[in-house]
């Protein structure tokens, strides 16, 4: 198989059985790789019984047959499984090199079931799968892990989780690379729940590619292209985007209450004139959006970070300005192994209820207020350990509400997912993203933003950005279009920031596998993958009563340039089913459309 390791690998932890199986050409046709195929290999195996945090929820590892080439930013992985935090769909990426070291060491992907009777890591090397005795390694940190294991293994890239994934802390974090986060939807829970604490992927295997002269020679003239499409992204990391994103409204600040904050205290360019600042790319990446930043002072010390995400969460959503302590806090996040998205709402949850008097802080168990840097570092140390009132923040912000018995509507998540750092109130085809995105709100299922921005170049498929963007009236269709390409760029497993036209996209694949594709076909494998991610949903509960935003979401903001703007998602529910070929009663997908996508059989 061009552009395929060709082996995916099942280990029961149970039993410690470890079975090799051969990647099947049909379904990668049907799925081609990432989260979609992930969700097709397990759908059979999640029930509405399968408990997230039981042996018997499949906690999948899967690469893409793009990563590992010269393709731009082609450097992901995904992790997969029931998600402890959400009760549905649950994925992640991740950057770093573990995703083409794993291909290189001979594997496109794992299936893991069962739990280990002690503490245990993976071992993926030239071939061969191994179980290995981690007790040593339980109670570390993510970055003494990765030490620890390469001691002993050598050059390897290793995923794994930390305390709060050990915990069982529901949105605990996958970390590979450093400090690299397969962070949403609490995977890191569901290794924690199984005993496991790493996999570590080593090897040299080359894959083949279909026509890697010509591949190559193409990816060459992309990448020239593509450098100077993200020069922004380089020089400041993503953290470059907070001043512009405020000019549109798009960065929350205290809780989601607020739009207009001292910017010029958190931009990336401030971090760059504060400390020592260093580029951190993922593997064969031209971008090198990451960041590696020198703190002195009291902390002293150098941090991975911080990104947009992680900045912004831990900063201006708490009413936090301090760089140090922001970076400090993504740092903790990282060697604990938390989400920091869902970690930052759930702390400035917490202050919003404070501040405004929905809750007496003996019933929270803690004060806090906007902007306490010490007290922000306090509770993530406290939800990493499940330790005082770290053990109510760590359960997010939807299960917060309903223990302190305050309004569901001020909780800040789509599905049980805590919302990004992109603000529906500024890019009206967010709210129908975050409404309708199979693991909640989701930012990169799709960014919409980007798209009203100008930043996705999709002419071939008639995307464009719009002349109001806070309307999606007549732009519907854009949304389940760019949804259809991100879930194609999940299952190539390749970064967002190089996602390329996708005519251009399916030359590459087809130079890499072989194999001839469209766009029409890719299209086609993306509106798959989100109806049965759907289905599955579905299957675990989801129903149209679930696909919209709550209210804290919905309050217009007072200034800015989104002042009085209210997300209309619901408006355009019945407008989006339809296209999705999806019930409008039930928000389920209809049997002439799982006919048409091959699914009607599953």
């Amino acid at each position: 198989m061009y552009g395929y390791a060709g082996k995916i690998g099942y280990v029961n932890l149970s039993t410690g059985s470890v079975e090799t199986r051969q990647t099947d050409e049909q379904l990668v046709r049907q799925f081609i790789g990432g989260s979609a195929l992930a969700c097709r290999l397990v759908y059979d195996l999640i029930t509405p019984q399968t408990d997230p945090l039981g042996p018997e929820n499949p906690l999948v590892f899967m690469t893409g047959p793009l990563v590992g080439t010269s393709a731009p930013s082609s450097s992901r992985y995904a992790v997969c499984a029931r998600s402890p935090l959400t009760g549905i769909w649950g994925e992640a990426t991740s950057g770093g090199s573990f995703g083409p070291k794993m291909k290189m060491a001979g594997y496109d992907g794992l299936v893991i079931t069962g739990k280990a009777e002690r503490p245990t890591y993976i071992l993926v090397e030239e071939g061969e799968i191994k179980l290995a005795d981690a007790t040593r390694l339980w109670g570390k940190d993510t970055y003494e892990t990765q030490a620890l294991i390469k001691e002993v293994v050598g050059d390897c890239s290793v995923a794994c989780i930390g305390p709060a994934g050990e915990n069982q802390v529901l949105f605990a974090a996958v970390m590979n690379d450093h400090g690299r986060a397969a962070g949403r939807c609490g995977l890191g829970a569901v290794m924690g729940s199984k005993n496991l604490k790493a996999v570590a992927v080593k090897g040299r295997k080359k894959f083949p590619l279909a026509d890697p002269k010509t591949f190559n020679a193409t990816t060459k003239f992309i990448l020239e292209e593509l450098k100077k499409a993200t020069a922004l992204f380089t020089q400041y990391g993503t953290l470059g985007y907070v001043d512009l994103g405020m000019y549109f409204g798009d960065v929350p600040a205290k809780y989601f209450t607020a739009n207009v904050f001292p910017v010029e205290k958190v931009t990336g360019q401030r971090l760059r004139e504060e400390f020592q600042v260093t580029f951190q790319p993922c593997w064969g990446c031209a971008i090198a959006c990451g960041r590696k930043t020198r703190l002195t002072g009291k902390y002293n010390l150098t941090v991975d970070g911080p990104e947009y995400e992680t900045a912004v969460a831990l900063g201006p959503l708490c009413g936090c300005f301090d760089l140090a302590t922001i970076a400090y806090a993504g740092h903790l996040c990282n060697s604990y192994g938390l989400d920091t998205i869902s970690a930052g709402v759930t702390i400035a949850f917490a202050m919003y209820l404070l501040d405004n008097k929905a809750v007496d802080p003996e019933k929270l168990g803690f004060t806090i207020s906007w902007g306490d840097g010490e007290g922000i570092l306090r509770l993530l140390e406290q939800m990493a350990k499940k330790e005082g009132p770290g053990a109510l923040l760590g359960l997010g912000v939807k299960r917060m509400a309903a223990e302190l018995g305050v309004d569901s509507e001020l909780a800040a998540h789509v599905k049980g997912l805590e919302v990004p750092m992109h603000d529906p109130r500024a890019f009206a085809g967010m709210a129908l993203v975050y409404a309708t995105g199979p693991r909640g709100a989701c930012h990169q299922r799709a960014d919409f933003y980007s798209l009203d921005l100008g930043v996705v170049r999709q002419e071939c498929l008639g995307l464009k950005p719009g002349e109001d963007r806070f309307s999606i009236k007549g732009r519907v269709k854009d949304v389940v279009i760019l949804q259809n390409v991100r879930e194609v760029d999940n299952a190539l497993l390749r970064c967002t920031f190089a996602s390329l036209p996708l005519d251009v996209t399916a030359g590459l694949l087809s130079l890499a596998t072989g194999t001839s594709w469209t766009m029409e076909e890719l299209l086609t494998v993306g509106e798959r993958s989100a109806t049965l991610k759907r289905m599955l949903n579905c299957k675990l509960g989801v129903t149209r009563s679930d696909d919209r935003l709550p209210r804290i979401l919905k309050q217009p903001y007072r200034e800015g340039s989104n002042a009085g703007v209210v997300p209309e998602e619901t408006e355009h529910l019945d407008e989006y089913y339809t296209l999705r070929g999806w019930d409008r009663e039930t928000g389920r997908p209809g049997q002439e459309k799982l006919k048409y996508l091959g699914l009607d059989i599953i």
